[in-house]
Formats: C-alpha cells, structure tokens, sequence
C-alpha cells in the first residue's frame, strides 16, 4: 500500500504541476507535442479532435511531462510547426506565464488541500504561545510559563510555529536563549540547555514545552489557516536552504525519493488528513524548489527570461540548453548523493 500511496501522492503533484505548464501553453498558443502522465515506454495514446498534442499513459506512474515546441532545438529544426507557435517566439509575458505556471499550480494544490483540512477539522493554531509546559523539564527549570509567546531563539525573529521548530533544530543541542513576551506584555530572556534523549535508536533533543493546540472553526479560519500555513511552510525552505550553506544544516538532514517513501508508510498509518497534509506539503516543497534559479529547474529558466528582458536581447538557445543539461547532471549527481544518504538512515 506504500508503493501505491508513494505512486498515487508523487503522480498527483508532478501531473499538477505539469498540467499548469499545459494549460497556459495551450493559451498562449504553443505548440503542445505531447502531455503524458507517467515516465518511461508509452502504454497508449490518443488525440482530441482539431487538437496537435498527443496525450499518453506512460509506463512510469511517477509525474509526467509537457513536450512543447520551442524547448528541443533538435526537434523543432526537423519540424514543420509555424515558427509563431515556438515558444521562444511568443511574447515575453507568455513565456513566463507558461514557465512559472507550474508552480502556481502547485501552490494552487497546497492552498485548496489545506483549506480542506481546516474545514473539517479545525484550522489549527500557527503561533508560538506556549500551551504547556512539562514538570522539571529545561523549559520548566529556566522559566518557561504557559502563556508565554517566543519572539526569538537567539537572534532570530520567529512569528509562527514552523520557522520555531526549524531554529530550534539548528540549534542542535546548544544552550539556547529564548526572547518571550509574557502574559504582561513585558519581554524576557530565558536560557535553556536542552535534553538529549534517545528514542528506537535515535537521538533528539527535549525542551519540555508544548505549543498551543487551540484550532479555529469555519470558512474565514480555514482560508486564513490555508495562506498562512503555505506562507510559513515557504519561509521555512528560504531559512533552510540558507542554513544548508552556511552548514548549520547537512546536507544528510534532506530526504531523496527513499526518505519520502519512508515518511509516505509512516504518514499513512495515521489517518487521511494526514495524508492529504502530506500532499500540501510536498505540493509546496516541489513548488518552491522549481523558483529555485537553478538550471534545469523552473527558476532557472525564469532566470534566463530576466536576463533577456534586461538585455533585451535573448540568450541564445544552444547555450541556454547546455546550461541546463549541465545542470540537469549535477542535480543527478546530489539526487545520488541524498538517496545514498537516505539507504543508510534505512539501514541504520
């Protein structure tokens, strides 16, 4: 059932956002070769009525693609199509559309999922007040009080629960101080050394609090909790890929397909919501990472786009493509990096 869930979750996000990328092609008048769902040998196909694209099933349930004119040099010179249904011949605002819809559509997905969770259960609390606070744990010893709200770990702002996890994690056990606003409205500084504990074999660290649990009823709720969550979740990557940089995350803390199969099998032992959160937040993980300006990615092609409306002159295509295709290799080689990382967490 993990296999199917990892297919059906991997299939829905990457069709997605393919999908995006179609459908402002198709509006933006490009020629559409072929939009498949899957990867690999092709199953079947089939054509609409007064329609160019081949629509197919591939034997790989794990995406899909969007083939258009303008993106392969070595199609498209043995090609008859209309040299104004190339895309790199559309306007400028077309290309961009066609190229960050896919990301659209990915946040688009993550936004409409999450609303869906609040709906039905509640939109859960996103700040940082604490709710509760464990008997004799370092939080307690330093001074910790229920109904405090942390403003900072060390010398960093945090305004909602995500981006506290994340500065507690990059403290990796150090003594930590912590800036709070208390019920008084007066702030405070509290130091707190945290316990390491050891769990099925793994290590973690104990603060001993736990935030606030409170969850809001209603459309206003989940639309807020919906945004808000989306706009965490993003702040969250930004600081992380920060923090993978300047090393205060390894690279070993990232997780490859076998990393998300794991967390797919355990997801799915507790309950639908969770699942569908599990989309949501995968859905914005591949967004984000495609605005990423990287080659190969979204972003990188966007990054050429400005660099053409800056130049106002575009790059030329066999260079752009050799760029990608550079860093298409090296985005292999740290997938084989991560999943090696990921087998031996595994094992471990």
């Amino acid at each position: 059932m993990t296999i199917i869930y990892f297919i059906l979750i991997l299939g829905i996000i990457v069709c997605i956002h393919e999908f995006g990328h179609f459908l402002f092609a198709k509006k933006a008048g490009i020629y559409v070769y072929e939009f498949s769902i899957g990867m690999g040998p092709r199953l079947f196909k089939w054509n609409r009525k007064n329609d160019e694209t081949v629509y197919s099933i591939r034997l790989l349930p794990i995406g899909g693609f969007v083939q258009m004119a303008g993106e392969d040099l070595d199609t498209d010179e043995k090609s008859e199509i209309p040299k104004d249904k190339m895309m790199q011949n559309k306007k400028w605002y077309q290309r961009f559309l066609t190229i960050v819809a896919g990301v659209m559509f990915n946040f688009i997905l993550a936004i409409i999922l999450l609303f869906v969770i609040a709906l039905i259960h509640g939109a859960p609390y996103l700040g940082t007040t604490i709710g509760e606070v464990g008997e004799n744990s370092p939080a307690a010893v330093a001074g910790l009080e229920t109904g405090d709200r942390i403003i900072k770990v060390g010398n960093k702002k945090v305004t909602n629960s995500d981006m506290l996890m994340l500065e507690l994690q990059v403290q990796n056990g150090k003594e930590t101080t912590l800036v709070v606003e208390k019920k008084d409205g007066k702030t405070r500084k509290i130091i707190m050394s945290p316990k390491k504990i050891t769990v099925d074999g793994k290590e973690s660290y104990q603060y001993g609090f736990a935030l606030e649990t409170k969850a809001e009823k209603g459309i206003i709720g989940a639309v807020k909790y919906a945004f808000g969550k989306t706009i965490s979740l993003v702040e969250q990557m930004v600081h992380i890929i920060g923090y993978l940089f300047t090393g205060k995350l390894a690279l070993s803390s990232l997780a490859g397909p076998v990393g998300i199969f794991q967390v797919v099998g355990e997801t799915a032992k507790t309950g639908i919501l969770n699942m569908i959160y599990l989309i949501a937040f995968m859905s914005i993980n591949v967004g984000f990472l495609n605005l990423l300006p990287i080659p190969a990615f979204d972003g990188g092609r966007l990054l050429f786009l400005i660099i053409e409306k800056i130049k106002r002159s575009p790059v030329s295509p066999k260079l752009e493509n050799a760029i990608h295709s550079i860093g298409f290799i090296l985005l292999m080689i740290l997938m084989v990096v991560i999943t090696y990382n990921d087998i031996l967490r595994l094992f471990h």
